[in-house]
């Protein structure tokens, strides 16, 4: 056979196995819009590793307007009126990453990062990004942002080996997620940056100081209707986080 023969037969196959491929992922993103994922790449890492794979998917309905806002107010504020990308904070993120060498902020919004976990692997790169961004833009597109929500309090790690609110819920205060309180909530955002180091449950000085912080920003955003009909009913009363002066 000549080689423009077999050059034609590989590039013939190429195109199939791309072709497939594209059907393939565009399939199961349209399912995921209704179905929960089987497993993520990031849940399978844990229970390989020996951290373990807790979990328990729920319906967005059995979760309390108490976590959606937790982790709004503390993962990505603009979440319910951004395209999928927070610029502004991107770029912010990307300036203090350049001057320090060690404490590194990430700018991923709540649709980026359910992307890179439902998807993708977590780590850097240019690849792993390019790709993050072009699954971020599919299930803005194909989900909407509800959807996004749902799926990122079910498949978030919110402990060591804990994924999704019902899981953590149950584990670190023994009841459901539909019944998690804004204090529980904003312990359990708190740990999002390093599940596997933070217990809500046991929280350290940084964790109880960022819940704190975290009820703040909850008190400060609750009063947008956007975001109280967003997250389906209108928010508890703010709470206090100013501890009372001992008489």
């Amino acid at each position: 056979m000549k080689k423009s023969g077999r050059r034609h037969i590989i590039w013939k196959w190429v195109k199939r196995i791309f072709l497939f491929l594209l059907v393939s992922h565009l399939l199961y993103i349209i399912i995921l819009k209704w179905v929960n994922p089987p497993i993520t790449i990031t849940q399978l890492v844990s229970w390989v590793s020996g951290h373990g794979m807790q979990r328990d998917y729920v319906s967005g309905k059995d979760i309390s307007p108490n976590a959606k806002l937790a982790v709004i107010a503390s993962e990505d504020q603009l979440f319910i009126d951004h395209s999928g990308f927070d610029w502004k904070s991107m770029k912010k993120a990307m300036e203090y990453n350049e001057k320090q060498t060690k404490k590194r902020r990430g700018g991923s919004t709540i649709s980026q990062q359910v992307a890179k976990n439902v998807f993708l692997w977590q780590g850097g790169g240019y690849f792993r990004k390019g790709l993050e961004v072009y699954f971020t833009f599919m299930i803005e597109l194909i989900w909407g942002k509800e959807r996004i929500l749902d799926v990122y309090l079910n498949v978030a790690e919110m402990g060591k080996g804990v994924f999704g609110v019902e899981r953590a819920a149950n584990k670190f205060f023994n009841k459901k997620a539909n019944q998690l309180t804004r204090n529980e909530a904003a312990l359990i955002a708190a740990c999002l940056p390093n599940p596997k180091v933070f217990n809500a449950a046991s929280p350290s000085g940084y964790v109880s100081g960022r819940s704190k912080a975290i009820l703040r920003q909850m008190n400060n955003i609750s009063p947008d209707p956007d975001l109280q009909e967003f997250i389906g009913t209108k928010p508890a009363p703010p709470v206090n986080t100013k501890e009372k002066k001992k008489k």
